[in-house]
Formats: C-alpha cells, sequence, structure tokens
C-alpha cells in the first residue's frame, strides 16, 4: 500500500457535481489505499483513479484494493480509469443457485469442463463476444489481453473452458485469483448457457474459494444466487 504518499487528484464532475479522482503515475508500482477519499467527495459511479500503468504487478496490486481499470486502452485520453466501488457484487459457492433446466442440461453430460486448458482462446473469445467490448471500442484489446495472458504464466489469472462433445470451446470464463477469492473478468458464450455451466463448475468443484468477485450484477448472475456486499467485507474475506 503507499497510503502515505501524498496523491494528486483529478476533479470529476457527474451533472455539475464535483467528486475527487486519484491521479496515478505512468510508473506506479502500487495502487493507493481504497479508503484515502473520503465517501461524500467519491464518485458515486465508482471511479477511483486515472493513470498508472497495465504492468502485471501493478494490477494486481490494484485487484488486492478492490480495484479493477475500466476503459477501452486504446481509447485512451487521459489514462487507464480504475474503478473501485463501494458495493461489490458476489458470488459464495456454497450459495449458487442452478436452475431445474441447468440440472437437466448438466445431467446429460453434453458438455466438458477444463481449467487453464487454453487460456488464449478463452480470452480472445471473450473479447469477440463479450458486448461491452464491442460498446466501449476495445476494452479487452490487446495490452490489456498480455497482461492477463503474462498472469496466467505467472499462475494468478485462470480460465475455465466449456467444451461440447465435438471438441469444440463454446463457454468459457476468466479472472484472477487473489487469496483463495475469485476476481472473475469476463465470460462468454457460444452455445447456450456455455458461461453459466463454466461458472457453476467452478463453485462446485474449487471449495477452497470464499467468494467470485462478480465486479457488478447482471440479472442472469442474481438469478445464480449472486448479491451485494460492501467494500469493507469484501476486503476483511479477501484478507481474512
Amino acid at each position: 500500500m503507499n497510503s502515505e504518499v501524498e496523491q494528486e487528484y483529478w476533479v470529476y464532475q457527474i451533472k455539475g457535481t464535483p467528486y475527487q479522482v486519484i491521479q496515478l503515475p505512468e510508473n506506479a508500482t502500487d495502487f493507493p489505499h481504497p479508503f484515502i477519499i473520503p465517501d461524500e467527495n467519491r464518485s458515486p459511479d465508482g471511479l477511483y483513479a486515472i493513470g498508472g500503468n497495465l504492468n502485471p504487478g501493478f494490477v494486481l496490486s490494484a485487484y488486492s484494493q478492490g480495484a479493477l481499470p475500466w476503459t477501452a486502452v486504446e481509447n485512451l485520453k487521459y489514462g487507464i480509469d480504475w474503478y473501485c466501488p463501494l458495493d461489490r457484487f458476489v458470488i459464495f459457492p456454497d450459495e449458487i443457485h442452478i436452475s431445474h433446466s441447468m440440472k437437466s442440461l448438466l445431467n446429460k453430460h453434453i458438455y466438458t469442463v477444463s481449467k487453464d486448458k487454453d487460456f488464449d482462446a478463452v480470452i480472445k473469445k471473450c473479447s469477440e463476444c463479450n458486448s461491452r467490448n464491442k460498446q466501449d471500442g476495445a476494452w479487452l484489446g490487446k495490452e490489456i489481453i498480455n497482461t492477463f495472458t503474462r498472469l496466467n504464466q505467472l499462475g494468478y489469472a485462470h480460465s475455465y473452458e466449456v467444451w461440447n462433445k465435438e471438441g469444440e470451446l463454446v463457454g468459457g470464463l476468466y479472472g484472477l485469483e487473489i487469496n483463495n477469492c475469485f476476481l472473475g473478468e469476463s465470460m462468454f458464450s457460444i452455445e447456450p448457457s456455455g458461461s453459466k455451466i463454466a461458472l457453476i463448475h467452478m463453485c462446485q468443484q474449487e471449495k477452497k474459494y470464499k467468494f467470485l468477485d462478480c465486479q457488478f450484477e447482471t440479472p442472469h448472475l442474481k438469478s445464480m444466487g449472486g448479491r451485494h456486499i460492501d467494500i469493507d467485507e469484501y476486503l476483511e474475506m479477501m484478507y481474512g
């Protein structure tokens, strides 16, 4: 942590109301503590810092503080946007909800699931299929793909792949593992429920995980048992 280092701030406005955002130097090595900015000065959309870099060590530092990058790197004007929402949406593995239709699908044994068999293919498919990537320009572009590929090589990032009977990759997800917490980054489905199968498998097989960080709420993740916790509980569980 570098909470003792004097910080520089940007003023960030939403509908005319100013909020503080930390300005990070490009050569930063540690992400600032998530509570440096007082609650009353924090951006309600979760934007916490701008700048920094995508070096694997800095990215790990950011995620360890509850922050994540959320910008199309190729389209940056001021630097990388780092979000650190006070409200987090997570799934606890023992609370995963499997619908009757999903149970029926799983019982047919149409698909098999692997871990880290083809990380490169999973992150590429996430980039191609993710609607956020299409809307925001190349959020999951070359630079961040390179970073997470390196983190996979270092043993921090993991993928789960879903294969059909023809041996085709039809779903999957990837994310970071920090202190037995899985911080989900992105998922994709080529065949219906492909990403759900990967998620269910992970929750059922990886008993060590304290929680799966979904980043933000979506209807299908909520239907699978996702719920909100605050960042204090989030970090306490991560380091408890």
